[in-house]
């Protein structure tokens, strides 16, 4: 199996850019026609170089990781016959220098669920949990500690 996407870039005609002042802005393009605007992240490359309004590889590293875990969990909790309603989380990460190199080196989900109807016990959540990042392929392919904090609220509709 084979993914692929696009990245285009180009320098504007006014830029000299051997200063390194250009525009870090640029598309990323996806099977199905989707575009998405991309930059340098602004605390790392400062405006106006960089476009805070676009979606930077740091931020869609952890976007990427947090959807293919929550992907995982709502097959889980289907196949046991909970209904969610309602999943969001917010990923943070942590970029850290090592060794002169610098690397998102923690990465922690923290998924709130909201379920309908049955709701599962703290311990099976927390063990779906672990089975879908166990089961994570963006997980399985990266280096970073990834930590999971549970919003254990329980919220039933």
């Amino acid at each position: 199996m084979k993914h692929s996407a696009r990245v285009f870039w180009k320098k504007n005609q006014h830029e000299v850019f051997k200063d390194g002042k250009y525009s870090r802005r640029h598309t990323w393009y996806f099977d199905g026609g989707t575009e998405v605007p991309a930059s340098s992240s602004p605390d790392i490359i400062p405006t106006p170089m960089s476009d805070a309004s676009a979606v930077d590889p740091e931020e869609a590293f952890l976007a990427a990781v947090s959807s293919c875990h929550m992907l995982f969990f709502l097959s889980i909790a289907s196949k046991k016959k909970y209904v969610v309603e309602h999943y969001e989380d917010h990923a943070v990460g942590q970029l850290k220098e090592i060794k002169g190199k610098k690397a998102i080196t923690t990465i922690t989900l923290c998924p709130k669920v909201i379920f309908k109807g049955k709701y599962p016990s703290i311990k099976t959540i927390e063990q779906m949990h672990n089975l879908a990042h166990s089961n994570c392929f963006i997980a399985n392919s990266i280096k970073a500690n990834i930590q999971i904090k549970l919003n254990m609220k329980p919220n039933i509709k």
